[in-house]
């Protein structure tokens, strides 16, 4: 930095010690052999040093000698010749009543032209707290990261261990079914056995998408529905399961239910729709959304409820009981169409307007 003096002396060194003592942070002016010939208040009050006798003291003489710290001596001695202006250098040093600080230092030589030597200003941050806080945060978010693993490890191993029982429980279903003598009961044993792979069929599905918070929906239908046909169709009375999905996406909160409702609607239709193995069978899941608005269709070409010895509308049974639950926790509402052709269940999105219909 080159500055022209002010035509009085007097007037100019005024105006220049005004200028040091009105900077908040400590602010030191050096000669050109590092000696001190102003400061202003903040640096004595902050590094505890006598204004009487500093005046003209070695900056590595001050305070006995405290000053002189290698990086700091090495950087004024013989970085600053080279390089007029250094900023956001970071030391450390003992203060008496503060112990240990951190500080932030900017230089800068100002050079006036002529014979006249060049002076050297330096101002100080102290950054202790601010390194403190910093640190403190880090070390926090360490902690964080460490419980948040070991959280996941405890999630994934609650994941096996449920999924390990759900299979136990369904096993224990299917082997009580075939023990018991009365077709009720084993009606009964059948369908808890059903319900019980449907929950394993979604967990292990969201298992494994673990930590996204948005399921893509198509590919989510399609793994449930492949997953209830291998575990439900017979090969001696086929039923195709297809699904027609737009590209949406659900929150990962959402699709539990909305997956335990497509394999109940689903489980249903096999049950009740194809009492006459006909060859053509099918069942359609549908899917479409509008922005936050979403409905779903599980539809079926079979005999339509009038037609089943076991009605699977809403209200006529366990299945439909769950459905209406799950329905009500995603603010959904349901609706059952039936006839000679094959029945279809909506469950839609309170605000969902659709021109649109899907049939099986």
């Amino acid at each position: 930095m080159r500055l022209r003096r002010l035509g009085n002396p007097q007037d100019a060194k005024t105006l220049a010690l005004a200028i040091v003592e009105s900077i908040p942070e400590p602010f030191v002016v050096l000669d050109s052999h590092m000696r001190l010939i102003a400061a202003n208040s903040a640096f004595f009050q902050t590094f505890e040093i006598d204004p009487e006798t500093s005046h003209g003291v070695g900056l590595f003489d001050l305070d006995e000698q405290q000053w002189d710290i290698p990086v700091l001596r090495n950087l004024l001695t013989v970085t600053m010749p080279d390089q007029p202006q250094i900023s956001a250098f970071e030391f450390d040093r003992d203060v008496a009543s503060l112990g240990r600080r951190t500080l932030v230092m900017s230089a800068s030589t100002v050079a006036y032209g002529g014979s006249s030597p060049p002076n050297t200003l330096l101002a100080f941050r102290d950054v202790t707290e601010a390194r403190h806080a910093t640190a403190e945060k880090q070390a926090l978010l360490e902690r964080t990261e460490k419980l948040l693993d070991q959280q996941r490890i405890l999630f994934d191993e609650m994941q096996h261990r449920v999924a390990n029982s759900l299979q136990i429980i369904a096993s224990i279903l299917l082997l009580k079914a075939r023990a018991v003598t009365s077709e009720d009961s084993r009606r009964h044993l059948e369908d808890a056995h059903r319900r019980v792979m449907s929950v394993a069929t979604v967990q292990n599905y969201l298992h494994l998408t673990d930590g996204v918070e948005e399921i893509e929906v198509a590919a989510y239908l399609r793994k449930l529905c492949e997953g209830l046909a291998k575990s439900i169709v017979l090969d001696s009375r086929p039923i195709i399961i297809d699904v027609n999905a737009t590209e949406s996406a659900i929150p990962s909160r959402s699709a539990v239910s909305l997956g335990l409702i497509v394999t109940e609607l689903v489980i249903n239709a096999i049950k009740y729709a194809f009492p006459v193995h006909t060859g053509s069978e099918r069942v359609l899941v549908s899917f479409e959304m509008q922005e936050a608005d979403w409905r779903l269709v599980v539809s079926d070409n079979g005999v339509g409820k009038n037609a089943t010895a076991k009605p699977a509308e809403p209200g006529s049974g366990l299945g439909s009981l769950i459905i209406e639950a799950l329905a009500k926790q995603l603010d959904a509402r349901v609706q059952t169409v039936s006839s000679d052709k094959g029945m279809s269940v909506t469950v839609a999105h309170t605000t969902f307007h659709s021109s649109t219909s899907t049939a099986a």
